[in-house]
């Protein structure tokens, strides 16, 4: 439609520039009485010759005025289809998306909205985190804008759709469409423009598992093997399962999982948990410990000191888990899990 409107324009001025130039050459006249003729007989408005027509000029008016008419007739058509349908509007919500997310960093992009990826967007929206989401399917970016997503039509393969979506300035990326091998090119795409980027890839097919890892993915997820699993543990342990979804899973939430990252000047950094009074004085319970070099303590000891750049893997109610984070961290805004 755009290239339609850019056609109409272009018409509008041809007939324009064709009859200014027609009447100099023809009638001799000035630039300024070239044009104002033209104009008027375009536009059909009766006014007077600005001087007496020779019978060649009177022809070329003839012409220029059939010619013309029908020009106006075009763009007009064009312009009212652009309005009625819809869009102007939509170019200006682009225009004002595209702004929207232009002030967005340290964002998060899910690229899909499937199933699972209108799962992990509602979480994003739920924790309050800034995220944007891409699809080309129109009924998923109705979907989008009825909840007030930030969102980019388009191909997530294409470095043009990532750039749209602030990839360069991004924290994270899950890439969760119907393929393995869109997914594998989005992950290849994005891991190549971003190389601090953290990116989630789903995989239909454990065999996708190791080539999504070798593109660039930090973490794989097989949605179907993780449901098979799920669906098992709910059968053989009913009570753990029901607890984790307590834990992890629902509006109301009496008890969440959440990280904390400490840093060099944090409290807690160089004390151990005993000697931190974690529990006694927050309430939460420590995990485990994420090191920065990878290991993983997933029963700390109360003499485990911790350390800069350790994520402690806790466990309590937002109050008890905002008093940790409060005593934990200098910023405690910046520590907490929805920032990481």
């Amino acid at each position: 439609m755009l290239r339609r409107l850019g056609y109409a324009f272009a018409v509008l001025g041809a007939i324009l520039v064709v009859g200014t130039v027609g009447y100099m050459a023809i009638e001799g006249w000035s630039f300024a009485d070239a044009v104002y003729m033209t104009v008027i007989t375009v536009g059909t408005v009766g006014f007077s010759e600005v001087h007496t027509l020779s019978a060649a000029g009177r022809a070329f008016t003839m012409g220029l005025i059939i010619v013309g008419f029908g020009g106006i007739v075009f763009a007009l058509g064009t312009i009212i289809d652009f309005m009625v349908e819809g869009h102007f509007s939509g170019l200006l919500e682009g225009r004002r998306m595209d702004k929207r997310i232009a002030g967005m960093s340290g964002h998060h992009v899910v690229a899909g909205l499937g199933r699972v990826g209108s799962t992990v967007a509602e979480e994003y929206a739920a924790r309050g985190v800034q995220f944007v989401v891409l699809d080309l399917n129109d009924e998923a970016l109705t979907r989008a804008r009825e909840r007030g997503w930030a969102f980019v039509s388009g191909d997530a393969s294409a470095e043009a759709i990532l750039l749209a979506a602030g990839i360069m300035r991004a924290r994270s990326l899950v890439t969760a469409l119907d393929t393995d091998a869109d997914n594998l090119f989005v992950t290849l795409t994005a891991r190549g423009m971003n190389p601090a980027l953290f990116i989630v890839a789903r995989s239909t097919a454990e065999t996708a598992e190791p080539k999504l890892l070798r593109a660039g993915a930090d973490r794989v997820i097989t949605p179907t093997e993780i449901g098979g699993r799920r669906m098992a543990a709910m059968v053989l342990q009913p009570v753990v399962s029901e607890y984790l979804d307590v834990v992890t899973r629902g509006e109301a939430l009496q008890f969440k999982l959440e990280e904390i990252l400490l840093g060099e000047s944090d409290p807690y950094t160089g004390r151990s948990i005993g000697d931190s009074r974690i529990r006694a004085e927050t309430g939460a319970y420590i995990l485990a410990v994420h090191r920065v070099g990878g290991d993983v303590n997933t029963n700390p000891a109360p003499d485990f000191v911790l350390e800069a750049g350790d994520r402690l893997v806790a466990i309590g109610t937002e109050d008890q888990l905002a008093l940790l984070a409060g005593k934990a961290c200098r910023s405690p805004q910046d520590c907490r899990s929805p920032g990481l």
